[in-house]
């Protein structure tokens, strides 16, 4: 008898110490596999999963595959459409293991909405209110306002929202162009003509399809009642120049005091399409409001160029804004692993992609030789690792007198808003105002004084007051 309990007792002991074994093991596999995602994969997907430059991993939706052997050959050979490389050189089989365990423990853990908005955030010079100006939105990408009591808001798969006195209109607006949506593409920028009382001009940029190829479009219209209406084509690529890719669009709009529109499309992952003037993308353009090309562009009359470029060489430039106390353009746009740039663009002039660059492959591998060369402009500041730079804006209101002529610039990667001091075109200081609230995809001074910031993630938009 006493051995039978002795036996049994033996088996339980085992049976803890194998089970306490495997957890140990898994354990390992997560806290190895979680090095491994911060080193090679939030760059990309963001610390938390929840998407940077790349698509969210935080909601289970694997567009090339969710089983472990598609994980796999993902990681391993890369997504040449989206601009994933291969990782087989640098991860082995047991590290690609690692992640995929880590990954999937992840999505056990994870609580439906992790982020939480504070209602007063503390800066270095003020007290700052934080109020829900908008939600329920489905991917929000850019925001532009009419008037003090209404903006309007894109939806990345292809709406034109309106809010009107702080609420979100039920219908969308009717007629707008079809986009393509898909990855990085959809319906992005949303620009009012500067001179809206008296033309009623509206401008967008999407993602826009020929023959399963796509490439960046511009056009503008004008909204009756609920109706997009008088469309006109300001920009679209001859069809040679639309690509398979379907990431970077760049697609921000801005206008200076003479007249110009400007505009990015970033390198559409082509990188050594960014010093070809002859095709439109990695690059900025200028062209009239009305889609004409300017008499002092750049590149007008030069055999094979497209004559709207006015400067090249940019990877994804995702935010513009023009200086309005010098009119000068300043612009942020995405590295790789490392390098997001901010830098200020003049007429003709090359900003190194893909020759120069202060980031790396997503694979840690070696980008560009150089990181500086003679006739390539170095960026004003550039931030290693990246930040997933993405919308810009001057502070023009009188809310707070303090930031006027900052730079705000939004963050998709870590989730933050930062304000930078300039002075003499330099970047002098900068300071992280709001974090964690979610992916920030746009910022905005609105026409009230306040500062919009556009939440890609989890589809809202804040409105920063100061408090004191």
């Amino acid at each position: 008898m006493n051995r039978y309990f002795v036996s049994i007792a033996g088996l339980i002991g085992f049976a803890f110490l194998t089970y306490f074994l495997l957890l140990s093991s898994n354990e390992k596999k997560v806290n190895k596999g979680e090095v491994l995602y911060k080193e090679y994969c939030a760059t990309c997907h963001g610390a938390m999963h929840q998407g940077g430059v790349s698509e969210s991993l935080a909601d289970s939706e694997w567009k090339f595959g969710s089983d472990d052997e598609s994980i796999v050959k993902n990681i391993k050979e890369g997504i040449d459409e989206l601009s994933m490389p291969s990782f087989k050189k640098v991860l082995s089989d047991e590290d690609i293991n690692n992640l995929i365990t880590y990954i999937r423990q992840e999505e056990k853990n994870r609580k439906p909405n992790d982020h939480k908005i504070i209602d007063v955030l503390e800066t270095f010079d003020y007290s700052v209110n934080v109020q829900l100006y908008a939600e329920g939105l489905e991917e929000p990408w850019s925001i532009d306002f009419i008037s003090p009591q209404k903006a309007l808001v894109t939806e990345k798969p292809g709406r034109l929202r309106l809010i009107e006195n702080g609420k979100l209109q039920g219908a969308p607006i009717e007629g707008i162009p079809k986009v393509l949506f898909e990855n990085q593409g959809g319906l992005l920028d949303v620009a009012v003509d500067p001179d809206y009382s008296e033309n009623g001009w509206i401008y967008l940029s999407f993602s826009h399809e020929i023959n399963e190829l796509a490439m960046t479009k511009i056009v503008r219209g004008k909204i009756n009642g609920n109706q997009w209406v008088n469309e006109e084509t300001l920009f679209e690529s001859p069809p040679q120049y639309y690509l398979e890719t379907r990431h970077h669009y760049g697609s921000r709009i801005v206008f200076d005091d003479d007249g110009h529109l400007y505009f990015s499309i970033g390198d559409r992952g082509k990188r050594n399409h960014a010093q070809d003037i002859s095709r439109p993308n990695g690059k900025i353009h200028r062209i009239n409001k009305d889609g004409s090309i300017p008499k002092d562009n750049p590149f007008r009359g030069v055999a094979r160029a497209t004559e709207s470029i006015y400067a090249f060489g940019n990877r994804n430039a995702q935010g513009l804004a023009i200086e309005p106390s010098t009119g000068k353009l300043w612009e942020t746009e995405h590295g790789q692993k490392g390098g997001d740039e901010v830098n200020i663009v003049r007429s003709g002039l090359n900003y190194g992609w893909d020759k120069v660059t202060y980031g790396r492959n997503y694979d840690d591998t070696v980008s560009a030789e150089f990181v500086k060369l003679p006739g390539m402009e170095v960026p004003i500041l550039f931030w290693r690792p990246s930040i997933a730079a993405c919308g810009l804006d001057f502070y023009k209101g009188k809310l707070f007198p303090k930031w006027q002529n900052h730079l705000i610039v939004g963050a998709l990667k870590f989730e933050e808003v930062r304000l930078l001091d300039i002075e003499n075109d330099r970047v002098i200081h900068q300071e992280i105002i709001l974090k964690d609230a979610g992916r920030v995809r746009d910022v905005c001074s609105g026409p009230d004084g306040a500062i919009y910031v556009v939440l890609n993630k989890p589809g809202n938009i804040l409105r920063l007051t100061p408090s004191n």
